[in-house]
Formats: structure tokens, C-alpha cells, sequence
């Protein structure tokens, strides 16, 4: 009769959402640690190294690793467009001249297009004093959640919407050029890459 020997052990820290690849939709996920113990009759009694870690779904019960948090769920992709365009539209008129009233209308025409419909000029003056106090610290989380979900065309045309709000007042400033490519580092865009699309947007904008 075994009444010793190791045994692993798991307890909860913590629960979320995630998008289970079992169940094909969003779940709630408990998350889980491993601990290995010495057991004298299946009594865990010296507590030893860590095993691993895993999410475990509550529908399916089906255990990931914890890399498949990074899979957007469905509330999150929804949520993606709205916020990066925000994040990126309060960069670019922080960077030039955010009174200007071409350049302010274009932004909250984009912000609406992108699935605020309501969004106006008065949540658009509370989001430029909350980025201008961040520093625009807060333009990169967005702006990697949404580049995540674009395929790279779909980047370019985001990236080329930013720019033509810099551009409805005239032409970009150095300050302005240095956010789009800012954006455009976000999106996963390289600097050559961001070159192109910037340089293809101003001169379509000269051309109308």
C-alpha cells in the first residue's frame, strides 16, 4: 500500500472571459496554478515547485495554455475599431492644431463611422484633455488591440483616414507626419511601409 509520494495540486486565481477554441464563442475561463506536494496518504504536507498554469473553460471544461487570452473575444473585437480610431484621431489633432474645425469634423465623422454614432464635439474635447494629460500614452494599447484583427490593406486604409484628418486644414506638419507614423508603428507597420501610405495619402489629397 502507497501512503506516500507527490501529487499535483491545482487552485483558482483568478476567472475572466476568454474565447474558448473548444466551444467556438466566448466562455468564462477560471484560471488555474499547479503546485506539486509531498503526500503522506494522499494528504498533500510539504509544499513544492510549481507545475504550470492553465485556463480552464467553465462550459466545456476543456484546459489551454494561458497564451489563447491573447484571441480577442467577441465584445473585444467590437470594441477594437471604436477605441483604436479614437486613440488615433485624438493623436493626430493633439499634434497639430486641435480648434481647427475641418480637421475636428473629420475626426468625429470617423469616430462614427467606426461605431459611435452618437459621439460628439463635446466627447471629442473630453478625449483630447485625457490624452494631452496622458502624454498619449494611451494610444498604443488600442491601437495594438485593433492591429491584431486587420489584415494589412485594412491597416493602410486606417492608417490613410488618420492622415487626411491632419490633412483637412492643410498640409502635415512635422508633428503631425511624426504621429501618423506613430499610429503606424501601433498598427505593426514598418517605417517604410508607413512612408508610402502617408506619402500616397497627401499626394491624393493634393490631386482632389
Amino acid at each position: 500500500m502507497l501512503i506516500f509520494g507527490l501529487r499535483v495540486c491545482f487552485r483558482t486565481v483568478g476567472h475572466g472571459m476568454f474565447h474558448c477554441q473548444r466551444c467556438g464563442g466566448d466562455r468564462g475561463y477560471r484560471h488555474r496554478v499547479g503546485r506539486r506536494w509531498f503526500h503522506i496518504f494522499y494528504i498533500p504536507v510539504i509544499r513544492l515547485g510549481r507545475t504550470g498554469e492553465h485556463l480552464q473553460c467553465l462550459d466545456c471544461r476543456g484546459r489551454f495554455r494561458t497564451g489563447v487570452l491573447a484571441i480577442p473575444t467577441a465584445a473585444q473585437m467590437e470594441e477594437a475599431l471604436p477605441a483604436g480610431t479614437l486613440a488615433a484621431a485624438t493623436c493626430m489633432l493633439l499634434a497639430g492644431n486641435p480648434g481647427s474645425r475641418p480637421a475636428r469634423r473629420r475626426a468625429v465623422d470617423a469616430i462614427r463611422s467606426a461605431g459611435r454614432p452618437a459621439y460628439d464635439e463635446t466627447a471629442l474635447d473630453e478625449d483630447l484633455v485625457r490624452s494631452a494629460v496622458s502624454g498619449g500614452d494611451d494610444v498604443a494599447a488600442p491601437l495594438n488591440t485593433l492591429a491584431a484583427q486587420l489584415a494589412v490593406p485594412a491597416r493602410e486604409w486606417f492608417l490613410a483616414n488618420v492622415v487626411r484628418i491632419g490633412l483637412a486644414d492643410g498640409q502635415l506638419s512635422d508633428e503631425q507626419r511624426l504621429a501618423a507614423r506613430h499610429v503606424a508603428a501601433n498598427l505593426g507597420l514598418t517605417a517604410a511601409h508607413a512612408y508610402g501610405v502617408i506619402t500616397r495619402t497627401e499626394e491624393g489629397a493634393t490631386a482632389e
